[in-house]
């Protein structure tokens, strides 16, 4: 009885130790010393290099430092079936102290933000830097849950599938915690070439 128990379990563990006993979740680079891009109640910008896309989210939040957040973020080369990035540009400002959704215009991703802190209202404005790739379009779209999960709460955002891009973000602000929670917009990109014209 226990030689026929162990031929049939024994292959069942060993697909199953193939599959995911050396299963790692993808490192991403922010960029070395666990820096930021900002110091607490200043503006920053951030774009990720020519032919890359943000791929994760990292921020830290603190109350005495007026309600406001530390942001950091990771880039990665877009595959070339994409093509190559034929424009970038600014969104629209996304105004402090109140929520707000937003997705890149013209079929882009979101390859930087730019932001600049309010103390009256101890909130941020945001702005999405979008690139448009000259081959494939966005589809079948998605949000995260909320990040962080609790007003207050460090964040870390990333995305673990290859084929997924951010296109945008939902956010909201609570007027007693002074923080916002985003629920960020991934997409997929077609597999073929889209129907525009890139000029």
């Amino acid at each position: 009885m226990d030689l026929v128990l162990l031929c049939v379990f024994l292959p069942l563990v060993t697909v199953a130790w193939g599959q995911y006993g050396d299963y790692n979740y993808q490192h991403y680079d922010y960029g070395g010393n666990d820096g930021w891009v900002n110091v607490y109640r200043q503006g920053f910008n951030f774009q990720c290099p020519h032919g890359q896309v943000i791929v994760a989210v990292r921020s830290t939040f603190s109350k005495k430092e007026g309600s406001d957040r530390l942001w950091n973020y990771a880039c990665m080369p877009t595959p070339q079936s994409l093509g190559e990035p034929t424009e970038c540009w600014w969104e629209e400002i996304n105004r402090a102290g109140m929520q707000w959704y937003q997705t890149c215009s013209n079929n882009g991703l979101v390859a930087g933000f730019q932001s600049q802190y309010f103390p009256s209202v101890l909130d941020r404005e945001w702005q999405f830097y979008c690139c448009r790739y000259s081959r494939r379009c966005p589809y079948s779209c998605s949000m995260t849950t909320e990040q962080p999960g609790h007003y207050g709460e460090d964040m870390d955002m990333m995305l673990y599938t290859y084929d997924h891009y951010i296109r945008g973000a939902t956010t909201t602000f609570s007027a007693v915690d002074r923080d916002r929670q985003w629920k960020f917009i991934i997409c997929r990109m077609t597999d073929f070439d889209c129907q525009f014209q890139n000029l």
